[in-house]
C-alpha cells in the first residue's frame, strides 16, 4: 500500500483518462442492457480524479456481452472496447446492471465470468449484478450488499446466500454494491486500500464528497423518521412476517398497543388501516420478487402468505392494475427480443 504524501498535490498536466498499457491497474467494466448510469459514472470518475494525482494509476476497458454498445436505462448508448469471452485486462471485473439484469445473460457469460473469477479477478456487482453473480456461482460463501428492492427477489432465488445490510460488502475477492451513489463510496474504499487513506480522502475533496461508511444503516422507504415507535415497530413486524401474516390484534400484542390504538396510528401517520398497510407491504413485495425472479406466481403468492392463488391475483391487480401472470412475463421476457 502506497501511502505517500505525494496524493496531495494535483497535478493538471498529466492526462487524466489512461490506458491499459499506461496504468498501474485496470478495471474491466461489464455493461449489461440498461444499466445504472449513474452507477457507472461513480465507478469510473474516482479513478480518472485519482489519476491527477502525480501517478498512472488507473484505467478501464467497457465490454459487452456482444462487444456492440449498449444502451443505459436512461437512454443514453455508449460504445465498448470489446466483447466478453476473452479473459478481461483488468484485476477487477466490475458488473454493472440494473433494470432486466438476467434476461440477455446466456449461458457463455456465465461461463465467462466463472472462467474470470477461476483466474483470480476480484469480482465486483453493481445494483443487480449479483443476481448474475449468484447464477453463475460465483457468490458461494459470501455476503451479499443489495439495493433494498432486490432483496426479496434475490432471498427468494437464493435462500443460501447471506444478504448483508450494509451498502456495500468487500468479502475476500467479491465485492457487491447496492449501486447508485454507493457506489463512490465503494471505489473510495477499495483505493484507500490499494493506495492508501490520503489519496482517497484528496479524490474525494476533488469530488466534493463525504463519505459515508459502508455499515451505514438506510431506511430507503422512509419509516421512524417522525413517527411513534410503536407504528414503527410494527411496520418492522409486517415486513418480517409476510410469508405468515400476523393478524393485526398479535401486532398490537407485541408493540403495546391495543388493535384499535393501532389502527389510530396508522390511520393518522400512514393514512390507512392496519389491514391495508400491511396488504400493500406484502404485494408488494410479492411485485418485487415477479418482476426479478424466476418464482412461478403459485411460489410468489405462498411466499407472501396468500392462501389462495385467486385472492392474490384479485389484490394483486386491484393495487397494480395488471395480473400477477404480466408482471412475470414482462420481467422474464422484457429485453429478449
Amino acid at each position: 500500500m502506497d501511502q505517500t504524501s505525494d496524493w496531495i498535490f494535483v497535478r493538471p498536466d498529466l492526462p487524466p483518462v489512461l490506458t491499459p498499457d499506461q496504468a498501474a491497474r485496470t478495471v474491466s467494466v461489464w455493461l449489461l442492457p440498461k444499466f445504472s448510469m449513474l452507477a457507472l459514472f461513480c465507478l469510473l470518475e474516482p479513478l480518472r480524479v485519482a489519476n491527477r494525482f502525480g501517478r498512472a494509476l488507473f484505467a478501464w476497458e467497457l465490454l459487452s456481452s456482444d462487444g456492440q454498445p449498449v444502451t443505459a436505462s436512461n437512454g443514453v448508448t455508449l460504445d465498448v472496447d470489446h466483447a466478453t469471452g476473452q479473459l478481461p485486462r483488468g484485476e477487477m471485473l466490475a458488473v454493472v446492471s440494473s433494470y432486466e439484469a438476467e434476461v440477455t445473460v446466456a449461458r457463455q457469460q456465465l461461463a465467462w465470468l466463472r472462467h474470470a473469477a477461476a483466474h483470480g479477478k476480484v469480482i465486483c456487482g453493481l445494483e443487480t449484478a449479483a443476481f448474475i453473480m449468484a447464477r453463475a456461482g460465483v457468490l458461494a460463501g459470501h455476503r451479499v450488499a443489495l439495493h433494498w428492492e432486490s432483496v426479496p427477489a434475490f432471498r427468494e432465488e437464493f435462500p443460501e446466500l447471506e444478504i448483508s445490510t450494509a451498502r456495500y460488502v468487500f468479502d475476500g475477492m467479491r465485492l457487491t454494491g447496492s449501486g447508485g451513489t454507493t457506489s463512490l463510496d465503494m471505489v473510495l474504499d477499495w483505493m484507500e486500500r490499494m493506495h492508501g487513506a490520503p489519496l482517497s480522502a484528496a479524490v474525494a475533496r476533488l469530488l466534493v464528497h463525504q463519505r459515508q461508511p459502508a455499515q451505514t444503516g438506510s431506511n430507503p422507504q422512509g419509516q421512524g423518521d417522525n413517527q411513534p415507535p410503536a407504528l414503527t415497530k410494527a411496520l418492522a413486524i409486517m415486513e418480517a412476517t409476510i410469508e405468515s401474516p400476523l393478524t393485526v390484534e398479535e401486532i398490537g400484542r407485541r408493540v403495546g398497543k391495543s388493535a384499535r390504538q393501532l389502527g389510530r396510528l396508522f390511520r393518522e401517520h400512514t393514512k390507512t388501516s392496519p389491514h391495508r398497510r400491511y396488504l400493500e407491504i406484502r404485494l408488494d413485495h410479492a411485485q418485487r420478487i415477479l418482476a426479478e425472479s424466476r418464482r412461478s406466481v403459485t411460489q410468489v403468492a405462498i411466499a407472501t402468505g396468500f392462501n389462495h392463488l385467486a385472492h392474490f391475483s384479485r389484490a394483486y391487480k386491484a393495487r397494480f392494475g395488471e395480473t400477477p401472470k404480466t408482471t412475470r412475463w414482462r420481467g422474464y421476457h422484457a429485453g429478449s427480443e
